[in-house]
């Protein structure tokens, strides 16, 4: 299914994106890798053994990623502009290596452009969950949008 247009979204709109993952320790370490994140708690198992965790976090910024990247085929594949910023962003769950993400999404404001007549900024909040329900990750995102294409 391709993204929704601007005008298509309607203020509390929720969607309950199908596709969740799995994540792995190879994402943790490669995204860490790409990133430049030396962070002993997400690449030194060793380490993590002597934490209140005794394992590895994901990658915060992975975790966000992730759930922002499961919203997109419901939501902006292909009719967004680009992402305007991000706020409100928490973790309120740790997530480790065979955590299932799934993600939610609700729009929570539309609004026109006032300098691109083609284009509006809808605002969303993304929530990420375990596979236990639990929330792991909460996010307002505001995203630029194209306006459906006059016929």
């Amino acid at each position: 299914m391709a993204g929704l247009y601007f005008d298509e979204f309607s203020e509390g709109q929720v969607f309950r994106h199908e596709v969740r993952r799995t994540v792995l320790d190879m994402d943790n370490m490669l995204y860490s890798s790409l990133t430049y994140n030396p962070a002993a708690i997400h690449i030194d198992h060793a380490y993590c053994e002597t934490t209140e965790f005794g394992k590895p976090l994901m990658n915060s910024m992975f975790t966000l990623g992730l759930v922002i990247g499961l919203s997109v085929q419901d939501t902006t594949f292909g009719t967004t502009i680009g992402n305007l910023g991000m706020t409100e962003t928490t973790f309120p769950r740790p997530v480790f290596a065979g955590d299932t993400i799934r993600s939610e999404t609700k729009v929570l404001a539309l609004r026109e452009s006032k300098s691109r007549p083609t284009q509006g900024i809808v605002t969303f909040e993304h929530l990420g969950y375990n596979q236990r329900d639990e929330v792991v990750c909460r996010t307002v995102r505001n995203a630029l949008m194209m306006k459906k294409p006059a016929s």
